[in-house]
């Protein structure tokens, strides 16, 4: 069919919509939407069997939903209303939620029912809840109804016609700062994450510290640490210690209050938003083996179960700064001086890796050193994989990669994909040529002209449409919660398997062949001489577009790339595969 997504952002989900329906054959369009959009005008131009809307914080316009099919799909179980749906389930603690995919009509959320799935809610942060399983619920409910509305035959169940005891959700209003306040006075440490975890990435926390106005992004419990409520007690890597009543909890990022007349602040590591304002605390570093210790919060972690090693991370929207690079390539060269055969980098739920923190490098002094700094940082780690040569290495994605991180992936022996994590190997749409070797290890997965043809129609890619192309090795079809654990138990059968030590040398032979043909200097030399002159150009569009990305600009229209053509435009494994 010729589906049309409309989407207020080519976000995760939007992606995910994308990539999903294009491998299974559909004619793609897209229309990134705001208020001012003229949609009556260029939907006609698509011709769509099917509209679809798989993020959408504006209402779809009459003339558009009366004259073709148009399926919402909301992040809320069955009559639940509201544009807040996900901050809720994390705000009350929900043990499960859901996605409906409904018929547009004149009333929000309140169309005929084309599908509903139901699913668990962790205790995890509102944006890897979104990213994982709503994800996970609205991909099957969205497919369900594409598939149902293909067979013709298929009548959504009006809402108004279901009994009360048949609708889980119900109408709520949106979740304001007033709801989100903590009172850190009497807040217990559970109400305290609730509430930092229902806003975690949008739209943080409001609450006052040191004298200002702030967000807050992000909550992690603290076991050891405590103080005065509300007092501030300690620092670890970028990150800040807070009291609670009854302990403590730890907040990785601040975005100061907008002030009148000012662009939109950037979201920053707590102590790098404070600057000045932070007043001495004691940096508490965690041991990088936590072993059974109190419960705390770190951004790296490692641990070994028998011949396998386990280098774990996760930053905030996957970003990496130079600092976070830094750290993992020490911690890296840790892991490779134990008694493994093999080490598995990543294995997380959520984002492994979307590369270079642009935020940090925005809000520095000096964006073009910083942008230089930070892509030398990731360069460094990356080399560290590929110059492994004693123990297998694999990248274990149990959520999203893109741009530089994807390329940390590919620098592995083996990429381990959960089933639902979405690719994007490519830097074009943020204005660079990249780094991170990719003219070495992507060629060398795909050939020359996929390579090519990735980096310039910047789509993303579904785990099964890499492992079809040679990005992945092998697919995890599993939770997010069980990924941990499945790579665990694939990764120990891997390091105890008879094979393991010839592979191992063969591995080292064929880097010292693919070293003498062209050492990995000249790959990284040429590279770095493209992307220092767009660092340094004050008039390369790098700039202006990672101003608008952090700064949260809204879009001026649809990205041409997303309409590039029905031979394009239909199917990603045919465009580049």
């Amino acid at each position: 069919m010729r589906i049309l997504l409309l989407a207020g952002a080519f976000n995760s989900l939007t992606q995910r919509a994308y990539a999903e329906l294009a491998d299974r054959g559909h004619h793609l369009g897209v229309e990134l939407v705001t208020r001012g959009t003229p949609l009556a005008a260029l939907v006609p131009r698509h011709a769509p069997d099917l509209i679809v809307a798989p993020m959408l914080t504006t209402a779809v316009p009459r003339e558009v939903w009366s004259a073709w099919p148009c399926l919402i799909v909301h992040p809320g179980p069955l009559g639940d209303r509201g544009p807040s749906s996900v901050d809720w389930a994390v705000h009350l603690g929900a043990e499960r939620w859901g996605v409906t995919v409904l018929q547009a009509n004149d009333e929000m959320d309140a169309g005929d029912v084309w599908a509903t799935v139901e699913c668990p809610v962790p205790e995890v942060g509102k944006s890897d809840l979104y990213r994982n399983e709503i994800a996970d619920a609205a991909i099957e409910a969205l497919l369900t109804a594409v598939a149902r509305f293909a067979c013709g035959t298929h009548r959504p169940q009006p809402q108004h016609a279901l009994p009360a005891s048949r609708l889980p959700g119900r109408p709520r209003p949106p979740l304001r700062q007033a709801d989100r306040r903590i009172d850190w006075s009497t807040d217990p440490t559970e109400t305290v994450l609730r509430t930092l975890r229902a806003a975690d990435s949008r739209p943080g926390v409001r609450d006052e510290l040191l004298g200002g106005t702030w967000f807050l992004h992000g909550g992690h419990p603290e076991g050891a640490l405590t103080g005065h409520p509300g007092e501030l007690l300690a620092t670890r890597h970028g990150a800040l210690c807070r009291a609670t009543v009854d302990g403590a909890v730890w907040i990785p990022e601040l975005r100061p209050a907008r002030a009148p007349g000012e662009p939109t602040p950037v979201k920053l590591p707590a102590t790098l938003a404070l600057g000045d304002r932070l007043p001495p605390l004691p940096e508490v570093p965690a041991p990088l083996e936590t072993g059974d210790g109190p419960a705390t919060w770190t951004d790296i972690r490692y641990h070994e179960d028998g011949p396998a090693g386990f280098l774990r991370f996760a930053f905030p929207g996957g970003a990496m700064s130079t600092d976070h690079c830094r750290r993992l390539l020490a911690a890296y060269r840790y892991a490779c001086t134990r008694p493994t055969t093999v080490l598995v980098l990543g294995g997380q739920r959520d984002f492994f890796s979307n590369g270079i923190h642009l935020n940090v490098i925005e809000a520095d002094a000096d964006p073009a050193a910083e942008s230089w700094a930070n892509i030398n940082a990731i360069d460094d780690l990356v080399r560290a994989v590929l110059t492994t040569t004693d123990r297998v290495v694999i990248a274990a994605l149990g959520g999203n990669a893109a741009a530089g991180g994807a390329m940390l992936a590919f620098a592995a022996d083996e990429v381990w994909c959960r089933s639902a994590a979405v690719l994007n190997p490519h830097y074009r749409l943020m204005g660079l040529y990249g780094s991170e070797y990719w003219t070495y290890t992507l060629p060398r997965r795909v050939g020359a002209e996929t390579a090519a043809a990735l980096m310039a129609r910047a789509l993303p890619v579904t785990a099964a449409h890499g492992q079809r192309l040679g990005l992945v090795d092998r697919i995890v079809d599993c939770a997010a919660q069980e990924f941990p654990d499945h790579t665990g138990r694939l990764a120990r059968r891997l390091a105890q398997s008879p094979g393991i030590h010839a592979r191992i040398a063969t591995k080292k032979a064929d880097r010292d062949g693919a070293e003498a043909r062209r050492p990995l200097a000249a790959y990284r030399a040429d590279e770095l001489a493209r992307m220092r002159r767009t660092f340094e150009d004050p008039d390369a569009p790098y700039h202006a577009l990672r101003r608008a990305f952090v700064r949260k600009e809204p879009a001026t229209g649809t990205p041409e790339h997303l309409n590039a053509g029905p031979g394009y435009g239909g199917s990603t494994a045919r465009a580049v595969g």
